[in-house]
């Protein structure tokens, strides 16, 4: 958890949430950036919505009097700001980690993650960077998660399970066993996954099938 203030990109649902990890660990926030234009100038638990996030005259800061964290879940808007955030101020988003999340001191975490309470990050497991990890998830030991990969509240990804890119794990899923869920795969809420998903696919059901086009 960074101890420079920090700049929240997205003043939606995730941003309170990270609003809230942000304070309950004394980080100092310097303010919001939010695209809805209705919200500048009002405030969110006394946290000012200061304008767009791509006012570059806000941006600036990032890098220089702040860091920044991206509360966006929509996966095109979140990896265009990573980009942003990388290529322009030279700067990798920090991660919000909730105080009642348990992540082993022998798991690799990358950067920009959000982590919330009761949330599990097991012995050797590998999230990367922009994951989010809600409510309650459990990522095993020796599990890994690929770059923007979405878990929803209560899912659990067992031990040795691969997890590539972009993957959307639905509220309450099971991903049974150590198999292999392709890049950009949606996953259906309370799916219980036994055997590998192709690139692209949506699964529901339990056992989970392919959703028929």
């Amino acid at each position: 958890m960074t101890t420079n203030p920090v700049m929240i990109f997205g003043a939606g649902g995730l941003g309170k949430a990270a609003l809230e990890i942000f304070q309950s660990n004394d980080v100092l926030l310097y303010g919001f950036l939010d695209d809805k234009e209705e919200l500048h100038n009002t405030e969110i638990n006394h946290i000012t919505i200061l304008g767009r996030t791509d006012d570059h005259g806000l941006t600036k800061f990032v890098g220089n009097k702040c860091d920044a964290f991206v509360a966006i879940s929509d996966r095109k808007v979140r990896k265009s700001l990573f980009k942003m955030l990388n290529e322009r101020r030279k700067a990798m988003p920090v991660n919000a980690i909730h105080q009642r999340a348990c992540i082993s001191g022998n798991a690799h975490i990358s950067y920009g993650m959000f982590v919330d309470a009761g949330a599990v990050i097991g012995s050797f497991a590998k999230v990367d960077k922009g994951c989010i990890l809600h409510t309650n998830a459990v990522v095993d030991y020796e599990a890994v998660l690929g770059e923007f990969v979405q878990v929803g509240a209560g899912a659990v990804v067992h031990a040795g399970a691969q997890i590539e890119n972009d993957v959307f794990i639905g509220a309450g899923a099971v991903i049974a066993g150590p198999v292999q869920i392709g890049k950009g795969a949606r996953i259906g809420a309370g799916a219980v996954v036994i055997g590998n998903v192709e690139a692209g696919q949506t699964v529901f059901g339990n056992p989970a099938q392919p959703v028929k086009s």
